[in-house]
């Protein structure tokens, strides 16, 4: 399918591995030139060499999505190589604090709030006025099942994503007039370096194998994921370039769940 993107300009968030990696190979695919960003440029330089992009339509720029200056330097650098972006796909996140409520102190929410939920306030707020420029654009979200249907233990997370998603609501209702639509995909358990991480810790806590504790988290923690395994990357990259084509051109204050039915309602 012909996403209707060829020659649009894109910028991802957490782009060096995951979702985000594998939204901007997509958008690659479909003939835009991307623009990625994370927070470490070694990383980030690895990851560009790993995504296939002729005639120069891959840059990639660190930034820290926690400083306000340093997304400042990345709005400089991006106008620079590339001029105004038609698409701002916000992948950027971190599991953050983890316990019960009565475990998690204020540093523990303050660090997740201001990655998970300030990091994406930040980043929009600083490329808003390259995206309603061209009466035509599209702004989505990660957020997460965490968003819906909160779990006990990483509240913080929890929180962050459901302000994410408020935000993509809002955002949605402000802008579609000019022609820039606004939506949100939410995934759950997809295998990326952070679930990676996740399962490590939970395999080594356990005294068992990585995908023994896969397994168990599957069914003790996530019994509605009815496919009964992680989700790909490209998954729900899929959907997320979707929603950022001509395509979508009708879908405004959405959230996609990409989720293998984990979230318990419709």
């Amino acid at each position: 399918m012909d996403l209707g993107i060829s020659g649009r300009i894109a910028l991802v968030s957490g782009a060096d591995s995951g979702i985000g990696w594998s939204t901007a190979r997509i958008l690659l695919d479909e003939g835009a030139t991307v623009v990625i960003t994370d927070k470490e440029q070694d990383e980030l330089d690895a990851a560009a060499a790993r995504l296939i992009a002729p005639d120069g339509r891959l840059f990639a720029f660190a930034a820290d999505l926690t400083s306000v200056e340093s997304i400042a330097r990345l709005h400089e650098q991006v106008t620079a190589a590339v001029g105004d972006i038609d698409i701002l796909v916000q992948s950027a996140g971190v599991t953050g604090a983890q316990g019960l409520f009565h475990e998690i102190d204020d540093a523990g929410w303050t660090s997740t709030i201001e990655v998970d939920l300030l990091g994406p306030v930040r980043l929009v707020s600083a490329f808003l006025s390259s995206l309603r420029k061209g009466g035509w654009g599209r702004l989505v979200f990660v957020a997460s099942e965490d968003a819906v249907q909160p779990y006990d233990d990483e509240l913080p997370y929890c929180a962050a994503k459901a302000g994410v998603l408020a935000l993509a609501k809002g955002l949605s209702r402000s802008y579609a007039r000019e022609g820039l639509l606004v939506n949100a995909v939410s995934p759950a358990f997809i295998s990326t370096p952070m679930t990676d991480a996740m399962m490590d810790k939970r395999a080594d806590e356990r005294g068992n194998s990585k995908d023994e504790a896969i397994a168990s988290f599957l069914d003790e923690e996530r019994p509605y994921m009815e496919l009964k395994r992680r989700g790909e990357p490209d998954e729900v990259a899929a959907v997320i370039a979707f929603l950022c084509s001509e395509r979508a051109s009708f879908v405004n204050g959405s959230n996609y769940r990409v989720d293998s039915g984990s979230v318990a309602t419709i």
